[in-house]
């Protein structure tokens, strides 16, 4: 996709594919559209700026309506003298503040930790199974110990939840031995989403039609705890059919956390989560103490949570390696040379002429241009630290076309700036040789 010359628009939850493509972001926030002009890496330090102006904006805007609020309360004689002006813009104040949509709160992830395992989880000894003819799993042996975090890569159909199966000892191999820890209290997102009844209410899939849950410790309400996976009172009664791939997936992870468990089993985890939610999963598992076995296809999920990875690589292979998704890009074993050609003869050395030699000096007009950049540059850095600065001025923010040019000029300014960057370095380098 990058190499083609045509315009590209795409949607995804992807943060590498985010990361390796978009060159411009175009954002829906609270029912507006928002034109980032830059990559996003980029969007996500200038989105937390402006988050940051809103907030501080929105904190004076609530103080200013409370005081005001405090006033058409006094007393009587308050009353008599009331300025009629200040109660117009105090319903004005209050028809602003109705209006505004709040930001859609993040999801709130908490486990509920089962006692310590034994010390070994899983062993498997030159395990390999089989589908017919096709083999998908050859030979496998490797040790899955308490605390471990493994990433399951390969293509899809591949055979990654037939290896969890395996693992899990609930499928038996076909040829060696599979020995699994004590004291294991497994909990299992699965790829399908087979554990919800898409007959039954988001209510009622959390607790089994219970009013209260108990996690990490604390009882907690159903429909409390059902807003911390983003699901208000009135979609709490909502059957699960109705429900979007989405919204499935923050349930099946709130169904999931009310369990007990110290081996956590992730099957597609990622799959239509927003990009916040992932960020959260994320904190989540890294600081969780337990076992990880995790099937993904996201590979800034699997760098971040994972510290060794198995990977299918074709007929049957399943090679184990440290790390995670780029760990394995690196450490894995490069194709097959091509076959050796015969060696060309060997080629007379090419004298060059002293004239073509000769190093090259800097012009005059050059010259002048080197002496002249480094002010044009700090001047055009001084430009987008105040730009920068401008974001996080809270009436500035209030002005969408404002923002929105700024933003733009911001990108301008990176783009201006690196290539003159890239000019000046170029002639200091052809002035040092001269």
């Amino acid at each position: 996709l990058s190499s083609l010359p045509s315009t590209l628009l795409f949607v995804t939850h992807d943060r590498a594919f985010l990361t390796r493509l978009a060159k411009r972001i175009l954002e829906i926030d609270r029912g507006q559209l928002f034109d980032w002009s830059c990559d996003y890496p980029t969007f996500l330090k200038r989105k937390e700026i402006a988050l940051h102006a809103e907030e501080k904006q929105q904190a004076l805007f609530d103080k200013k309506l409370a005081i005001e609020e405090v006033w058409i309360r006094t007393g009587i004689q308050a009353r008599r003298t009331r300025n009629e002006g200040r109660v117009r813009a105090l319903e004005s104040l209050r028809r602003e503040r109705s209006a505004r949509r709040e930001r859609t709160g993040t999801v709130t992830l908490q486990t509920s930790d089962a006692d310590r395992s034994g010390k070994l989880v899983a062993e498997a000894r030159h395990v390999s199974f089989s589908r017919g003819e096709r083999f998908i799993v050859r030979d496998l042996t490797t040790t899955i110990t308490r605390g471990d975090r493994v990433g399951l890569v390969g293509p899809n159909g591949s055979g990654k939840t037939t290896l969890l199966r395996l693992l899990l000892g609930q499928l038996e191999p076909d040829a060696g031995t599979i020995r699994l820890g004590t004291n294991l209290e497994v909990a299992y997102f699965d790829q399908l989403r087979e554990q919800l009844d898409p007959d039954r209410s988001v209510f009622d899939s959390i607790a089994d039609g219970m009013d209260f849950v108990e996690v990490g410790g604390n009882t907690m309400h159903v429909n409390g705890y059902l807003n911390n996976f983003l699901f208000p009172s009135d979609r709490a009664r909502t059957p699960v059919r109705a429900l979007s791939g989405g919204e499935r997936n923050r349930l099946l992870l709130a169904r999931l956390f009310t369990r007990t468990f110290n081996v956590l089993v992730l099957d597609e985890p990622t799959n239509d989560l927003d990009i916040e939610t992932l960020d959260l999963l994320e904190a989540m598992l890294t600081e969780y103490s337990g076992t990880l076995l995790v099937v993904s296809h996201d590979r800034a999920f699997l760098d971040t949570v994972v510290t060794s990875t198995l990977v299918f690589e074709g007929a049957g292979r399943v090679n184990e390696y440290v790390g995670g998704y780029t760990d394995w890009l690196r450490q894995r074993t490069p194709e097959a040379p091509a076959a050796p050609v015969a060696p060309a003869k060997r080629a007379e050395p090419v004298v060059v002429p002293n004239r073509a030699a000769k190093k090259k000096k800097l012009t005059f007009s050059e010259t002048k241009e080197l002496a002249g950049l480094p002010d044009r540059i700090d001047a055009l850095e001084q430009e987008r630290t105040g730009l920068y600065g401008s974001l996080a001025d809270p009436v500035f923010t209030r002005d969408g076309a404002a923002l929105l040019q700024a933003t733009s000029r911001i990108a301008l300014l990176d783009t201006e700036i690196g290539t003159l960057t890239d000019r000046w370095e170029a002639l200091e380098n052809i002035a040092g040789q001269s």
